[in-house]
């Protein structure tokens, strides 16, 4: 029938209705109609085809990080639904929105034992926002804008499709195939605040002697740059961020007081927040890293808490001033109802200089160290000094995460630094380094990982040089597992079980894949390799011979005595 198409062919043209431009997958026996149809159609979606479906997620992530647009990945049945799992939880506990599909095993085989047999929908069930078997291909259209509708309204996060093998291959009524232009974009549908809670918030602030915003990734999710940045300006007041809410401001602004928390805070920082007598937590949900463990606010503080996700709010603490809205309408809304009021200066500027000089006292001194192996603050600093302020650094756990997070000074507003902080996998930035490329090809973009994170991912360098994208991987090359033998340095007697591997040569491995590559033992060449492989127009990688976590000075506060 001239008005009909197959369930193949019509989902690819709702996610050419929704926008799509790049999906991130691999291919297998279930998705043979899906990618038929993706042949055949004239659609300008740019598949990209990834060596695991674990980095087609990771990839979706960080490409709807930096454009404010859904990723979608996709994969077959059976592993291929279980690989792409951990791309999927990761975006969903980082509010980040990403569809991920998995073709599967024809209905009619269900219960006869077919290979790849499994009940997807309930796998993916604890860890999305919204998940369906595409079971009917009548429904198959207004399953597809549900799924877009939820992962971009309310808070934002991961939806998942089953697209069966006989589903693909049955008829959809053409007609059926549109999308609400609402929801190629995120947040959606943002969710003003109660004003009569705003005032309550008003006069809190206006009346405090020492207040401090703790911001989450919440204001950098909703873009709430412009009036975050009022509100500290007319209060004066210190902006805190997660490591996930680093680019709510710059943090070159005499305002930004850095990270706090056990992961990239330091006791400069940590004593802001403790003298603070109100804590303003914007899109934070003051989990264990932030407030180290709950002890830092201290209970008895007075709290306002904005979230678009009212099971965050009163959850760690207890809250005066509850605000279940968008953070930039919300921000933007307080702004308002301050410039109405007389206000107090919280003095920030004070408190904000005094534990950035703290920190860096430290930091520049270990940074200019000669000594070898290289230290983790020589690779910051050369950094910081070569990178322009719109590069995008991803970073993995393990080494990168506090350094950068307590270390390099983002000097402009916005999405710039990624790293994987709901469940913290190893092998993370690599795949999303290519995301974040993909969508901000203009822009220089830099992986850093450390040799564990490598032996997780080195397959996708192969994506990278077929793709010839231009991003510079670093690696912290010191043979073991350097977060878990930290924690048996410091916690556990030094007692150092099964946490060292043998040393490889990440340069030698990324050379065979058409990788440029160079390894620095003295950092006395540091800044001279990085420039280079920074300027090289294609993939490159530097493999950085450094000191290990237990050994260095590394802005963790459980490891320190």
């Amino acid at each position: 029938m001239k008005n009909e198409m197959t369930g193949a062919e019509a989902t690819v043209r709702m996610l050419q209705a929704h926008g799509v431009e790049t999906m991130f997958g691999l291919c297998g026996d279930t998705t043979l109609p899906f990618y038929d149809a993706m042949a055949k159609l004239d659609h300008g979606i740019k598949h990209i085809l990834t060596r695991d479906e674990r980095h087609a997620g990771y990839m979706a992530d960080a490409y709807a990080r930096v454009t404010g647009k859904p990723g979608v990945c996709e994969g077959p049945s059976g592993g291929g639904a279980t690989y792409i799992l951990p791309g999927v939880v990761e975006a969903n506990e980082s509010s980040v929105p990403i569809l991920a599909i998995t073709t599967d095993v024809a209905t009619t085989s269900r219960g006869k034992y077919p290979l790849t047999e499994l009940d997807q929908v309930a796998l993916f069930r604890p860890l999305t926002k919204w998940n369906a078997s595409l079971d009917d291909a009548t429904r198959l259209p207004a399953m597809i804008r549900a799924a877009f509708r939820a992962m971009t309204t309310g808070r934002p996060g991961a939806t998942h499709l089953a697209l069966p093998f006989d589903t693909q291959k049955a008829f959809v009524d053409s007609g059926e195939v549109w999308a609400d232009a609402r929801h190629q974009s995120f947040p959606a549908e943002r969710a003003g605040p109660d004003l009569d809670a705003v005032k309550e918030a008003a006069t809190l602030l206006a009346g405090a002697k020492s207040a401090i915003a703790v911001c989450g990734g919440g204001p950098v999710i909703s873009c709430a740059f412009d009036a975050l940045k009022q509100l500290a300006d007319m209060l004066d007041l210190p902006i805190a961020t997660t490591v996930s809410g680093q680019g709510a401001i710059a943090e070159t602004d005499p305002l930004a007081l850095g990270v706090v928390g056990s992961n990239g805070g330091n006791p400069a920082t940590r004593a802001v927040v403790d003298a603070a007598d109100v804590i303003l937590f914007i899109g934070c949900r003051a989990g264990s890293v932030t407030t180290e463990r709950w002890r830092s606010p201290a209970k008895g503080k007075t709290i306002i808490h904005i979230d678009s996700d009212p099971m965050v709010i009163g959850a760690n603490y207890q809250t005066e001033v509850a605000i279940c809205a968008d953070a930039r309408l919300t921000l933007e809304a307080l702004v308002a109802e301050l410039e109405t009021r007389q206000v107090s200066s919280q003095g920030g500027r004070g408190r904000a200089a005094a534990a950035w000089d703290s920190k860096l006292a430290e930091f520049n001194a270990l940074a200019a160290s000669p000594d070898t192996p290289i230290k983790p603050e020589a690779v910051i600093a050369a950094l910081m000094a070569q990178l322009d302020d719109d590069a995008i650094v991803v970073a993995d756990p393990g080494t990168p995460c506090p350094y950068f997070s307590a270390h390099y000074r983002w000097r402009k507003a916005g999405r710039n630094f990624i790293t994987n902080r709901a469940h913290g996998a190893l092998g993370y930035a690599l795949a999303a380094s290519m995301g974040a490329h993909v969508g901000r090809p203009s822009v220089k973009t830099v992986a850093v990982m450390g040799d564990g994170s490598f032996g997780f991912c080195c397959g996708e360098l192969e994506t990278i040089v077929r793709h010839k994208m231009p991003i510079t991987s670093i690696v912290f090359s010191n043979a073991t597992f350097g977060w878990i033998k930290a924690g048996q340095d410091s916690g556990f007697g030094k007692r150092y079980y099964n946490v060292d591997f043998g040393r490889t040569d990440h340069a030698k491995v990324a050379e065979a894949f058409g990788v440029k590559a160079w390894t620095v033992r003295d950092p006395a060449q540091l800044a001279a390799v990085l420039k280079k492989a920074s300027a090289h127009d294609g993939p490159t990688l530097v493999d950085v011979i450094s000191q290990p976590l237990h050994e260095a000075a590394a802005p963790v506060s459980e490891w320190v005595a």
